[in-house]
């Protein structure tokens, strides 16, 4: 059991390297690195929590109760991230490991889960639900959003893999959760 532990955290720290380097030189990769440095901060409260109340308060039905299902998905599943983060404190990895890139100020809280990563995913999976027949349009728009803003955590130095893939899986549930106990109690199954 060891060794695979062993094995599980020497893939994740070469996952981590591997999506965290800084390749030189091309357009492409300035771009990438500018799209990763923009969307990691739709993951954050302000952007999530703020659009959210915005849907809530002004947009038209169907979207103003999407809105309040994303505003409350975002604070319920931070519960959650909060407390993980007490009982793990695992290191952020550019305070593990040497010569992992970062941005300016970067964050000095528990890595484990990513709540960037977890509110994205409460943000988004409530406009998805509601997306009807734009379904099939907004999913690719909505995964590429959300691996994004994951995938920018890792090549800001902020979180390992797992951490992206448990605030996934919280922001995920906690959505889903909110959309149906929202429609059970819409058609009276409470």
């Amino acid at each position: 059991m060891e060794r695979m532990l062993d094995w599980l955290k020497i893939s994740e720290q070469k996952m981590l390297i591997w999506a965290n380097r800084r390749p030189a030189g091309g357009k492409k990769h300035g771009l990438l690195g500018k799209w990763l440095n923009t969307v990691t901060h739709m993951g954050g409260a302000t952007f999530t929590l703020a659009t959210a109340l915005i849907y809530a308060l002004l947009a038209p039905a169907p979207w103003s109760l999407t809105g309040w299902q994303c505003l409350t998905a975002v604070i319920i599943s931070h519960l959650p991230v909060a407390i993980v983060k007490k009982k793990f404190k695992r290191l952020r990895p550019y305070q593990a490991l040497p010569d992992v890139n970062t941005g300016h100020k970067p964050l000095v809280d528990p890595s484990f889960p990513s709540g960037h990563t977890t509110a994205i995913f409460a943000w988004l999976v409530p406009i998805l639900l509601t997306s009807g027949v734009w379904f099939t349009v907004m999913l690719p728009i909505v995964l590429i959003i959300g691996v994004s803003v994951g995938w920018s955590r890792l090549y800001l130095g902020l979180h390992y893999p797992s951490d992206v893939a448990a605030g996934a899986l919280i922001g995920t549930v906690t959505a889903l959760a909110v959309n149906y106990s929202w429609v059970s109690s819409a058609v009276g199954l409470h």
